[in-house]
């Protein structure tokens, strides 16, 4: 590295990779290993930035700066990384043994009068003193992270990882009791990017149940999304789109059962049914719950 140049290569605001739901956690296949398996953590996404002084530039998704909402985790940091690190990662907070979302919502005062611990838990690294790095595979990154992090321990820590599949598997069902929100499945040749992208995909616990379908959004042949009420009584919009076949197979279904178009309060206008349908819905767990229409039910 050229001594003269200058030792932070990568400053705020930088857009963040993210990566797109899918049901299953996907294969591991060849050899060597082509994919990486961590936990999806239910905490704040912060890029930490650390500037010269010692000084720390905790990004939020908003590009807002968190440092004086978590000064202990911007204080631990900017003593124990030289400048021009910058992470990625999840801030998180911890309550009765599992992670508790909500605690990071109240303000640093309370979070200290109640004893909430709050770690920074990394699972990539965007730049290394004097050299951005998002180029490199997720691979080489890696082991960046663990080398930048080795002297480091709590609040400060790496991510949980694996290359092995079944290992995925057993975390999946076994930790999340814990507060984890699922597995994060990415290409280790991935380059950082911003933006959404399928070479990270996200897989997070869900629950298949009923429930009744109350109208439909969009064209009544093809609709693009369903009213439909839970078995707690809540009444919701799917998410995401319908796919083709789901939109066909619903615009058949409701053909001659349509009743009144009326003015949802959240969603807009909508079809009401005269009479509500059985179907199978997943509901996606934690804090961004989705309700995601799987088939209409054969009983229905």
């Amino acid at each position: 590295m050229d001594e003269n140049a200058p030792a932070v290569a990568l400053r705020p605001p930088v857009d963040v990779m993210r990566p797109q739901a899918v049901d299953e956690i996907p294969e591991q296949t060849g050899t060597p290993e082509r994919l990486q398996y961590s936990l999806k953590l239910d905490g704040f996404r912060a890029l930490a930035f650390i500037l010269e002084g010692g000084r720390v530039f905790l990004q939020s998704r908003s590009q807002r700066d968190l440092a004086r909402e978590f000064p202990e985790i911007a204080a631990y940091l900017g003593e124990h990384l030289p400048a021009g690190t910058v992470l990625d990662g999840e801030l998180c907070a911890y309550r009765d043994g599992r992670l508790s979302f909500t605690d990071l919502l109240r303000s640093h005062a309370d979070r200290e009068r109640s004893g909430i611990p709050v770690s920074y838990v990394a699972f990539d690294i965007l730049a290394v003193p004097g050299r951005d790095v998002r180029a490199l595979p997720l691979k080489e990154r890696w082991e960046l992270l663990g080398a930048a992090l080795q002297d480091i321990g709590p609040p400060l820590q790496r991510v949980l990882a694996t290359l092995d599949e079944e290992t995925a598997h057993v975390w999946f069902r076994g930790i999340r009791a814990a507060g984890v929100e699922g597995i994060v499945a990415k290409e280790l040749r991935s380059a950082y990017r911003a933006g959404g992208t399928q070479a990270w995909r996200k897989i997070r616990h869900a629950d298949t149940t009923d429930g009744e379908l109350l109208g439909v959004f969009g064209p009544l042949g093809r609709p693009q999304a369903l009213l439909v009420q839970l078995p707690d009584d809540r009444t919701v919009k799917t998410s995401p789109r319908l796919t083709p076949t789901q939109s066909r197979q619903v615009g058949e279904l409701v053909r001659g059962r349509l009743g009144r178009l009326t003015h949802h309060p959240e969603h807009g206008p909508v079809r009401m049914l005269t009479d509500p349908v059985l179907i199978e819905l997943r509901q996606a767990a934690g804090r961004h719950e989705t309700v995601r229409f799987v088939r209409v039910r054969s009983d229905g």
